[in-house]
């Protein structure tokens, strides 16, 4: 039991420097996300590349709203250099800015998504208005940067605004990779 307290305090100390930027440093979100709305399946286009997608090809997201109020998210991929083999991941988000919807926490971490403990943050940067087609999606620390799309590819002239405007943001976006589609 003692071990299993120095774990969660250890977690803990690891995941608070994610949480302590300057408020006034931080993106600016979308003002207003109609939840239902944003549900369903996204194509990731473009990410800054992370740890926990380096073997990920092929990548989308499908999200649906829980009657708890908690949205279901399942993240699938190709596996890297198989496309035959696919990857997938259960989490769970939940909104921390019920003003706005545009800031939520997602949790990969079963054991936890119930407390919402070692949840990343995923914030709503921009999105297309009328019908929701393509999103920009990112953490305040600016570690990582998402494109989204309601189909798997995008125009260049879509993502070279979402990057523009990503960049207005201080996001890094000279380290954005494009993501193979499904095939």
């Amino acid at each position: 039991m003692k071990n299993l307290g120095i774990l969660i305090m250890s977690l803990l100390f690891i995941s608070m420097p994610f949480s302590m930027a300057s408020e006034n440093n931080y993106p600016q979100t979308i003002h207003y996300v109609h939840l239902e709305k944003y549900m369903g399946k996204w194509y990731e286009v473009a990410k800054l590349p992370n740890s926990f997608q380096k073997d990920c090809d092929a990548v989308t997201a499908e999200y649906r709203l829980m009657n708890n109020g908690k949205v279901s998210v399942v993240n699938s991929c190709k596996y890297k250099g198989n496309n035959e083999e696919i990857k997938e991941a259960h989490g769970t988000a939940y909104v921390v800015d019920p003003e706005t919807n545009a800031k939520l926490k997602v949790s990969f971490v079963p054991l936890f998504q119930r407390w919402g403990w070692f949840a990343g943050d995923y914030w709503i940067l921009a999105l297309e208005e009328k019908d929701y087609r393509y999103a920009l999606v990112g953490s305040p620390n600016r570690k990582f940067l998402w494109i989204l799309s309601r189909t798997p590819t995008l125009d260049e002239h879509i993502i070279e605004e979402l990057l523009s405007f990503a960049q207005t943001q201080s996001y890094d976006i000279s380290k954005i990779t494009m993501t193979p589609a499904w095939q």
